[in-house]
Formats: C-alpha cells, structure tokens, sequence
C-alpha cells in the first residue's frame, strides 16, 4: 500500500511537471517545423544554431538546479529561513550565468565554422542565435522560480503559463517568421525573436502568479542578495549537475555535428528524429524532477526509507513510459516524419532511424530518473562521471567509427549514442542500490556535495 501511495504522489506531483516539460520542448518543435517549411537549408541551419543554443544554455541551467537539493530538503524540514536563502541565491546564480552564455552566443558563426559546418549554414545560424542572447536572463530566472516553486509541491503555475506560452509561441512565428499581421518576413531570425520574446513571457507571468497568490515564504529581515557563502554553496551542487546535463547534451550535440558531415539530407533527418526523441524525454525528464522533490522533501524531513521507495518507484515509472514511446516510434515511423518536411529523401531516412532511436526509450528513461534522485539526495557528482564514461569513452567513439567508417552512415550513429545511454544507466541504477537514498544521509546546506 505504501508503494502504490508513493506511486499515487508522484504521479500527482509529476504529470503537471511533464505538461510543462513537454510545453516546453514544443516551443522548440513548433520553431523547427515552422522553419522547416522554408527549406531544408533552413531546418539545417537553425539545427545548428538550436546544438549552440542549447549545447551552452544547458550548463547555466544545470549550476542554477544547483538550489534543487537546498530548497526541496529546506521545505521538507519546515525551514522557511533556509528556503528562502536558497532560491534567492539561485536566481543571483541566475543572472550571473547569463553573462558568459551571452559571450558565446555572440561567437556563434565562428565556432560552428571551427566544428567543421558549412560556412553559409553557420552564417545562417548566427542570425538564428543572436537575437536570442536578450532573452537568456529571461529564461534562467524563470527556472530557479519554477524550481523553488516545484521543492514546495506547487507544479500548476509553470504548467499553465507554458501552455499559455506555446499559443503565443506559434503566433509569434506565424508573424515574424512568414511576415503575418503586419510584421516584416524575416525568416531564421523571426523565429530567434519569437523565442526571446516568449521567455520574457514566461518570467513576467510567473513572477506576477506569485505574487498574487503569495506562493513562496517572504523573507524575514532585509538579508540582502549577494551571500558569498551561499552562492559557493549552489556552485558546489550545481557544477556537477552542469557537467553532467552538459556532457549528456553535448553527446547528442556532437552526433548532429558528426550528421552534418553526412550532408543536408542526413542532418535534417537527424534533426527531425533527435527532435522526436527529445520530446518524448521531456515526460520522464518531468518524472525526474518530480523525484527531486519527492526524496529532497523526504531526506529534510528524516524519512530515508520512504525516499529510499520514492527513488525506486520513480525508476520504473520513468522506464514504463518510455517503454510506451518506443512502440510509437516504431509503430508510426512513416508518419511522424512527416510533420516536419516534405522532402522525401529526408523522410524515408528519418523513418529508417525511428526504430533505432526506439531502442535506447528505456535506458533514456531510467537514466534521466536516476540523475534526479541524485539531485534530490544532493551527490550530484557520480552522475556527471558516468555521463563522462558511458559517452565520452563508448558512445561517442563509436559513433564516429560506425558513422563516418562504415557503410551505416546516420544508423551507425544512432547505434553508437544506444550503447552510451545502456551504459549510463546501469551505472546510475548499480550505484542507486548500493548508496542511494536509505543506505546514506545527503549532506547538509554547508558541506561538501
């Protein structure tokens, strides 16, 4: 009874996150099938820009959920004062981060040049790209907002504001990127604007929901917002998890570069395929931070068995979903390529990649769960050095060798990125049942993660 009741919370507390992961990812798929109806150039390009994008905004978000342990174990003990000091702390983080993203962002062209892309598809990405840097802030302080909420069990804010979010989204686009209601056609960049202008959106309709339903603790005293102490302390749990998410993305970012050697055709298969899968992460992704919550609150609160059944029903929820987009991957893989181009080259090899890209569901799944309990438990180290080991050391490698030195081409690729992703996440399970939550106490706010 005890499991199913674990089971019952985490769904409860989860399904609003994943509605906002998924909303999230969409405002991303919404660009890449808009953009994809100007040309295959186009898609590539904005591929591109969308790997330097995400490849460097990753690892600010990753030292932001450095508050994650901090605030979900500071809500389960009841300590305000602490919570408090710890999202407040993530959001200077938050702003601080903003900075460096915004220097690389503005070298964009240059580096994708130094990667080995076609230099008008570099060129092309920039405009992409640099329109986006005003909106970094933007969309860092929305997360350490949404963070801070989701510790408290509060999920339907951030939930409804995305959906709210993707309609303007695709508005946006609809206008600037086909030159609508009386907005200029501007293309790659329209759709850099579009996304700016929704994270302003997102940040300005969070912090005014609450405010007007007084959702967070309000701080006691004036404490100020610059706390040496306490922003070493996020740094010390966000760096791993940065490392981490930025290993991890960087893989599969590596493997589009490694596409785009392939030429046009292969990079926007890879594309509408990755994009694919990405979304279907997006719902144990949500799992995961629903398993942040649930084992920080339950360490805070002194409960290692009840956090010790919450990481594990976690784990098999997160792969009994993937199981499900497996099978509609292999199921519809003639059709789901079709909601993003016409081209027919580029669909026959999506929909020959699909049952590939089926294969690593359930390890995508089980990985990404066992990093939040982690995350939760406040190690955020051994993820980091698995994602080091099962990508870097297998996946990768053999991606490049099967790829580009056999006859496998793009499904050499895949294949490689299956076997890093088996690896990952038998080390983090192996490692979850011999010092997971029950067999060690998290550390406190002040020591070392």
């Amino acid at each position: 009874m005890s499991t199913r009741k674990e089971l019952r919370a985490l769904v409860l507390l989860s399904t609003p996150v994943v509605i906002t992961q998924v909303g999230q990812m969409l405002l991303g798929v919404v660009d890449t099938m808009m953009v994809g109806w100007l040309g295959v150039t186009d898609l590539a390009a904005a591929a591109l820009g969308h790997v330097w994008v995400m490849g460097t905004l990753i690892g600010a978000m990753g030292i932001v959920f450095g508050i994650d342990p901090l605030v979900s174990q500071a809500h389960g003990e009841g300590n305000d004062e602490k919570f408090t000091r710890g999202l407040r702390d993530g959001m200077v983080i938050a702003m601080l981060t903003s900075i460096p993203v915004a220097v690389l962002w503005l070298y964009t062209e240059e580096i994708l040049v130094l990667l080995g892309q076609a230099p008008h598809l570099a060129r092309m990405a920039r405009e992409y790209v640099i329109v986006q840097i005003p909106g970094i802030p933007a969309f860092l302080l929305f997360t350490a907002l949404r963070q801070g909420l989701q510790a408290r069990g509060i999920v339907a804010p951030a939930m409804w504001i995305m959906l709210v979010a993707n309609g303007i989204n695709a508005l946006l686009n609809q206008a600037l990127i086909f030159g609508k209601m009386g907005f200029p056609a501007l293309g790659l960049q329209g759709a850099g604007l579009a996304t700016t202008g929704t994270r302003y959106f997102l940040l300005i309709a969070l912090i005014g929901w609450i405010l007007a339903f007084r959702l967070l603790p309000r701080p006691q005293g004036s404490p100020g917002w610059i706390h040496p102490r306490g922003l070493l302390t996020v740094l010390g749990y966000g760096l791993p998890v940065s490392i981490q998410l930025s290993l991890e993305l960087w893989a599969f970012q590596v493997a589009t570069l490694l596409a785009g050697k392939l030429g046009e055709v292969q990079l926007a298969s890879h594309t509408i395929v990755l994009n694919m899968a990405s979304l279907s992460f997006m719902v144990p992704l949500g799992i995961a931070i629903g398993a942040v919550t649930r084992v920080g609150n339950l360490i805070g609160a002194r409960n290692p068995e009840g956090a010790r059944r919450a990481a594990w029903v976690a784990l098999g929820l997160g792969g009994a979903v993937m199981l499900g987009s497996a099978t509609v991957f292999v199921v519809f893989r003639d059709r789901l390529p079709r909601f993003y181009t016409d081209s027919a080259p580029a669909l026959g090899l999506a929909a020959s990649i699909l049952p590939v890209a089926a294969a690593f569901q359930i390890f995508d799944g089980v990985q990404v769960v066992g990093g939040g309990i982690l995350r939760g438990m406040g190690r955020t180290l051994p993820a980091a050095v698995f994602n080091l080991v099962g990508y870097y050391l297998l996946a990768l490698p053999l991606a490049y060798v099967l790829g580009l030195h056999t006859g496998l081409g793009l499904r050499g690729i895949w294949w490689g990125l299956v076997l890093g992703l088996f690896a990952v996440s038998l080390m983090l399970v192996l490692w979850i049942a011999r010092r997971g939550p029950g067999t060690a106490v998290c550390p406190s706010r002040h020591s070392r993660p």
